[in-house]
This record gives C-alpha cells, structure tokens and sequence, in this order.
C-alpha cells in the first residue's frame, strides 16, 4: 500500500505541466482530479516545444508511449546572414514536438474520467487537514493537496505574492507555423535539419521542423517560429493587442484573430530584414499570431498543503526554451519530496519550495539577460555558448 493511497489531491489546470504533475501524483497513490478552465480540450495554436530532459521524462521513464513517435529532430544549430548564406553552424542535437501533439499524449495517459473542462477556479482556503477550491461556477472540491499549474494569468499567484504582477519586456513575440511542403525547395533543404537564427538589430527569429496535425513524417512537418519584435509600452500595444472583434488580449491574440494591417505590417518587414528563408516562412503563414512576452516570479510556492508550478509560479522569457521544462521540473520535484515525507504534505512542500525558487530565480536571470542582449543592445552573437537553450543553464 502507498502512503497517499486514502488522499486526494487537486490540481487546478490542465496543460503541460498540470498533467505531469497530476501523473506523478498518481503513481504516488494519490486520486486526482484535473480541473481546467477552458470549457473545451486545449489545442496549443499549434505552437512549437523544443523538448528538454524534463519535460521528456514521463514518456522515457513511465510511459508505454515511445517519444519518438511524438517528436522530430534536427542535429545542427545555424544562423543565416540576409544573404541566406551561413555564417555559423554547430552539430548540436535538439529535440521538439508541437503543443497540441504533447498535450494529448500526455492526456491519454492520465485519461478524461478526472480531467473536468469549464472549471474556473477563483479561490482557495485550507485547514490543517485539507485544502478547499472554489469555483466561479458555484462549485467546491476538498482535497488534501492542492497544486495550482493554471498558467501566467494565474488567479491563485496573487494569494501567494500579491506583488508578483506581470512585466512587460518591452517585445512581442510573432508565433506561427507554415506546412514544410508549402516551403521550396533551397528553403525546405535549408533548414529542415536544423534550428534556424536570423538576427538583425534589436530582433532576431528562431525556426525548427515539429510534427504536424498528422504525425512525424516529413511530409506532415510543420516549421514553427517566433519572431522577436519591439513594440513600447503604451497606445501603440495597447492598439497592437486589440483583436478583430475589439477585445483586448493580456497575453496574446489569437490565430485568425490579429488585425490584418499589422499582418500586412509584419510580412513586409520579414521580407526586408530577415534572412530570406526566415522570410518565406513568415510571408507564409496563413494564421499568424503574438504573443505578448512578459515575465513574472512569485516569491513563495507553497502555502501549507497548496503549491503552485510552472507560469503560475514564475513565467520567464522563451528564450531558453525551458518554460514546459520548468512545469514538468516542478512537478518531478515535487513528487519526490512527497514521497520520501512519508505521507506529511506540509512538510513535504516545504522542501520542496526553496529549490525550485531558486530555479526560478536563476532562470528568470538569465532568460532577461538573453533578450536583452537581441532586442536591446545587439550583443546576440552567432555561436556564443552562453546562448544556448537549457533549464538549468546555457546546454544544461
């Protein structure tokens, strides 16, 4: 028998990092129920993750799914001048999958029973013995754990820091895929076999093939992309993040929902500045999209016998492709000082909460030094070591 096998735990949000938490909190002995607020199954806009060590290891560890079958893979890093010419390449192996296509493997294998669609959560207070969710729905769950992975708009991050807000990098993120066989052929040759740079002053673009609605073959390849660009505070972000219908986004616009004079804006400008390939991939998309990049960190993580993970806890930059690595690390984490508390919650999280504040700390570091030097003062050198994607710092 497991210690947790008589407890239940809560885990409010049902992405990425929300379902790998909510697995290993299973196979602790845990009931889990997921409660995520979007009334239908998420989708990921067909985003792009470059895959790290953790956020891979449910599938190398404990899965009966292959990783293979989920990802692509490329086994160089370049950088393209705006000739198209290459002017730094490296052998470096990265790994990627699409959100959505992540998303589901990991939701097949916790299954839909316990995994509840159109449930907001507001709020939550605790006792000694048990920890209370509310729902804007009317609703009420008790559990014995409570963890929260309901992303950077977190409305349970205020009760743990009421001054971790949200700030504005001073850049947004242009985010889009575009069919590989849509691409010709110098283009598709070009590029299908590494993660791709373009850097031009105070901007710079990241391409890589992920596998499409379809599957890993190459004919089903998307490349995926998001492209840095400046935009000050104020009027002119405000005006930026209205939609079509007139609603304005806080963290992004949706596909098919950004005007289309600053699509027609954006195209252009690919056109003349980036690296050509970069910009046939963006002149091509059909239902590009932004992203609005801010960062935030909450000093605490555990409340008693409530925790908080991932973009709730700290949202950081994507510039070192660790954010589902950070969810699924905190999850991992998290687990293991479950485990070896011998069944006392509180205890348990609160080991667990200073190694993963420090994490945060040191993530969040070094992701702002990184855009700084792209979008600030063009020290974004091809090849600089200190660059390179990883969690738990640059290759690591």
């Amino acid at each position: 028998m497991n210690t947790y096998d008589s407890a239940r735990a809560i885990v409010v949000g049902g992405s990425i990092g929300g379902l790998t938490t909510a697995l290993l909190l299973r196979d602790l002995g845990f009931a889990v129920d997921i409660y995520e607020r979007t009334p239908t199954a998420l989708d990921g806009r067909g985003s792009g993750i470059v895959l790290q060590p953790d956020t891979v290891r449910w599938f190398t560890e404990r899965s009966t799914q292959r990783l293979a079958d989920l990802s692509t893979t490329t086994k160089y890093v370049q950088y393209l001048d705006h000739a198209n010419s290459v002017i730094y390449k490296e052998e470096r192996t990265w790994t990627y999958t699409s959100w959505g296509t992540f998303y589901r493997a990991l939701l097949a294998d916790f299954g839909t029973e316990h995994y509840h669609l159109g449930e907001f959560a507001c709020g939550f207070t605790q006792t000694d013995t048990t920890a209370t969710v509310r729902f804007v729905s009317g609703r009420e769950e008790t559990a014995d754990l409570v963890v929260f992975a309901d992303g950077i708009t977190s409305v349970a991050r205020q009760r743990f820091d009421p001054d971790a807000s949200l700030h504005y990098s001073g850049y947004i993120g242009w985010r889009g895929t575009v069919p590989m066989t849509d691409l010709g052929d110098k283009t598709r040759t070009l590029m299908s076999d590494a993660i791709t740079y373009s850097v031009v002053p105070q901007s710079h673009i990241t391409l890589y093939p992920i596998p499409g609605e379809d599957g890993i073959a190459p004919e089903h390849r998307l490349m995926n992309y998001v492209w840095y660009r400046n935009v000050p505070a104020g009027p002119e972000l405000t005006e930026l993040l209205l939609d079509k219908r007139g609603f304005p986004g806080s963290v992004s616009v949706h596909p098919g929902q950004v005007q289309d004079r600053y699509i027609t804006e954006m195209k252009n400008t690919a056109a003349t500045q980036l690296a050509p390939a970069a910009a046939e991939v963006v002149t091509a998309t059909k239902t590009p999209y932004l992203q609005v990049v801010s960062d935030s960190r909450s000093a605490h993580m555990a409340q008693g016998r409530v925790a908080l993970i991932g973009d709730a806890a700290c949202s950081a930059r994507p510039h070192a492709a660790a954010g589902t690595a950070k969810a699924a690390a905190d999850g991992w984490a998290l687990a293991a000082a479950l485990h070896d508390a011998d069944g006392d919650i509180t205890a348990a999280l609160a080991k667990w909460e200073p190694g993963q504040l420090e994490l945060s700390e040191s993530l969040l570091a070094r992701v702002v030094s990184m855009g700084t030097r792209s979008q600030v003062t063009n020290t974004w050198t091809p090849g600089d070591p200190e660059l390179r994607f990883g969690l738990y710092g640059p290759g690591r």
